[in-house]
């Protein structure tokens, strides 16, 4: 039986390419993520209401035409 031969690389490289990546990354600072934290959440709970307050009012409409 012959010995099976695994791709160059493989794993082991994946891993490797990987971590090598991983260091060319500019990471933020801890300010800088705390900050961009902050905006997400009001993005989200602004969406989240306009997208609440469309939904009720669509709701509304719907039930007047359909005399619901």
């Amino acid at each position: 039986m012959a010995k099976q031969r695994t791709k160059p690389g493989g794993i082991q490289g994946f891993y490797r390419e990987t971590s090598a990546e991983l260091k060319k990354v500019s990471w933020p600072t801890r300010p800088e993520a705390i900050n961009l934290t902050k905006v997400v959440l009001i993005v989200i709970l602004v969406v989240g209401a306009f997208l609440g307050i469309l939904d009720f009012l669509f709701s509304r409409m719907f039930g007047l035409i359909l005399g619901a």
